[in-house]
């Protein structure tokens, strides 16, 4: 059974950073496609990064150059690292996985004052 936690969310005032982490079991990170989505009260949700088994990245436009996508794989653990973080960043950030199993994580809370 595919787990996926995600972790360190937090309230954060407009400029500081914030790195989240998910954490998952009975699935090797490292083989699988893994993103981070996140979804805003009212608005659909919406892709921020991904990094593939091969370890290649891609971001959203609207976080490019602010967040970064990064794998332990010793820890089985996928982080989504967001400096300079802007209230339009606020919403529930989920992980996700494909490839071998889909499954989504239960979202974690990140709220940016101005």
């Amino acid at each position: 059974q595919v787990q996926l936690v995600e972790s360190g969310g937090g309230l954060v005032q407009a400029g500081e950073s914030l790195r989240l982490s998910c954490a998952a079991s009975g699935i090797i990170l490292s083989a699988n496609f893994v993103g981070w989505y996140r979804q805003a009260p009212g608005k659909q949700r919406e892709f921020v990064a991904e990094i593939s088994s091969y370890g290649s990245t891609n971001y959203a436009g609207s976080v490019k150059g602010r967040f970064t996508i990064s794998r332990d794989n010793a820890k089985n653990t996928v982080y989504l690292q967001m400096n300079s973080l802007k209230p339009e960043d606020t919403a529930v950030y989920y992980c996700q996985v494909r490839g071998s199993s889909f499954s989504w994580g239960q979202g974690t809370q990140v709220t940016v004052s101005s």
